[in-house]
Order: structure tokens, then sequence, then C-alpha cells
């Protein structure tokens, strides 16, 4: 049964369910209303019926309870229930960067041995060695990640969660969300690029990033250019959002408020791309990803912000080499 609070806040208990009997914290306490709903639990998580224990909070002005809370109905706002420990974000961050990195290296030695040679292959096989390549390390890393943090299951409903239903809805639509967020992302790089441009006096130049280096893979072939949308497309940001945002950002706000953690995560997720002059840009895309992310509670979200970003770019550069333009010249 639970237990009584102090003024100005006080426990109303249901019991008894099938005769409606009511008990009352404190007879002190006069007030009109009866709350009769039920608590009760399924699979570790607690649902509302015809009874229930519930915190109010004693309202001064007019002597009537009122539901405790935190007050915030904005969903950017509110912080996920974090079950795992901070031991166990720590060794989970560790061991997802360490199989990233493992996992390439051993994928390297191991083409010697497969009697693969990188030099001689074709741009298309080069290609579909690449998308092997971060499918083999997206498992890997993911694998590590949800078999650490099984333990804790059942999880809440917002941790881990790709659901595709209502993608248009105002306050959590995965899909309408995804716009805006794509839409604010662009515009916010726009800007800070222009302000870049206006401080430093010259035009931010690229440094030779993932993007740089795929550059003769771009617009080789319809096989090369497919397996490029499948590794920027779908593959890496499932990968990157789910570890990013997924579980670092929602873990964080175990001890920062979300929008803190938004930011933490975004600085993180642009550290990880090792190119410092992009910095700025990708902390921005990160902060946008992760705003969306707080919103909908739904990795598709900035999974979806994520594949447009980069599916983009591999479009819009594979158009311009087929219409004769010089990409390696436009990238630096």
């Amino acid at each position: 049964m639970a237990s009584t609070l102090l003024s100005p806040t006080f426990q109303i208990t249901a019991i008894n369910r099938n005769f409606r009997t009511f008990l009352a914290p404190h007879p002190s306490y006069a007030y009109p209303n009866n709350f009769l709903l039920h608590k009760y639990t399924i699979n570790g998580k607690s649902k509302l019926d015809s009874s229930l224990s519930v915190a109010c909070s004693y309202n001064s002005k007019n002597g009537t309870p009122q539901p405790k809370g935190d007050g915030l109905d904005w969903p950017i706002l509110k912080r996920w229930d974090v079950p795992w420990p901070w031991q166990t974000i720590s060794l989970t961050s560790l061991a997802c960067g360490l199989s990233f990195v493992l996992t390439g290296l051993i994928e390297n030695q191991a083409l010697p041995y497969l009697g693969i040679n990188v030099v001689d292959l074709s741009l298309d096989e080069k290609a579909e060695l690449l998308f092997l390549d971060q499918g083999i390390t997206t498992a890997a890393v993911l694998g590590i990640l949800f078999s650490l943090t099984k333990s804790f299951q059942p999880l809440p409903d917002d941790l881990y969660r790709y659901d595709l239903r209502e993608p248009f809805n105002l306050r959590k639509g995965w899909l309408l969300w995804a716009g805006i967020g794509f839409a604010g992302a662009l515009g916010a790089i726009a800007l800070t690029g222009v302000a870049l441009s206006f401080f430093s006096g010259e035009t931010p130049q690229r440094e030779t990033d993932a993007l740089v280096r795929l550059m003769p893979l771009i617009g080789s072939s319809e096989v090369s250019t497919l397996c490029l949308l499948g590794i920027t497309g779908v593959l890496a940001p499932l990968l990157e959002e789910t570890v990013f945002r997924g579980f670092f950002m929602a873990s964080m706000t175990k001890w920062v408020p979300t929008p803190v953690a938004v930011v933490i995560s975004a600085a993180v997720f642009a550290l990880a791309h090792l190119t410092p002059g992009e910095f700025p840009q990708l902390f921005v895309l990160g902060t946008a990803l992760g705003l969306s992310y707080a919103q909908t509670r739904n990795l598709l979200t900035p999974i979806t912000i994520h594949a447009l970003w980069n599916s983009g770019v591999i479009l819009l550069l594979t158009f311009l080499q087929i219409q004769g333009y010089d990409i390696k010249e436009l990238l630096q």
C-alpha cells in the first residue's frame, strides 16, 4: 500500500477494486473528488486501470488536489527512463568504439587470405566490397550494443524504438519531424558556413574525409551508385543514429537535461568523424538529429534525416558528374 506524503503533497490510495473502497490519506484534507484508478504491472511496466496510487499536489488557492508532475509538456524537454547504470554506459560506449575499429582491421587482414587484392578490383567490385564492409561493421557494433543492454529488458517503450506508425502525427510523427529537422539542418548548416566564411575571410576548405575517398566511385556506374546509397543512406545512418542518439544521448539524460544531452551527443558525433575542419557543420547536423529524436522518441526520425543528408549529397554529386562537372574541384 502506498505511503502518505507530508503537506503540501499527499497520497490517495484506492483499494478493493471490486467494491470501489477508497482510503483517504489524512483526515485534515477535505476534497470533493474521488480518484478511482488502479495501478498494475504487465511485463514489469506500470499500467493504469480503475484504481491507482496517485501522487498529487495541494493547491493553496482553492483547496483542491492537483496531479503531481514535472510540468513539462514538451517532449523535447523530457528525459528518458534509462535502466542501466554508468558502468554499463561506459563499457558499452568503449565496446562499440573498439568493435568499429577492430572490425575494419580484421577485414583488412582477412582480404589477402581470401585471395582478394583491392588494387586489382574494378570500381564496381570495390563498391560492393565497401557495402559488405559497412554491413559487417553495422551488424557487429549493433550486435555488441544490444547484447550488453539486453539484461535490462523489458526496456522502456521509447528506447531503441523504430516505429513506422503515425508518420505525420503533429506531435510525434517521425516523417513529419524528419522533414522539419532536415529543413532546419540545411538552413542552420548554410548559415554556419556563411558565418565561418565571414569571420575567417575565406571559404573553408574541405578535408579528405570519407566522401572525398569515395569520389572515384561517384557516378561511375549504377552498381557503384546503388552501393554508395546503401552505405550512406541506410547502413551508416542506422548504425550512427542507434549508437549516438538511441544509446548515448538517451543515456546522458540520466544525469543532465535532454537539451544538454543533445549538445553533448552532437559534439561526440562530430568528433567521431575525425575531420576537425568540419566540426562546426557536423555539430550543427548532430544537434538537429538530436532535437528531432527528442521530439518523437523514434529513431526513424534522425535516421531519415541522416539518410536524406548523406544520400542527397551522393545523388547531387552523381548528377553533377554526369553533367560533366569536376566534382573533385567542387569538394575541395
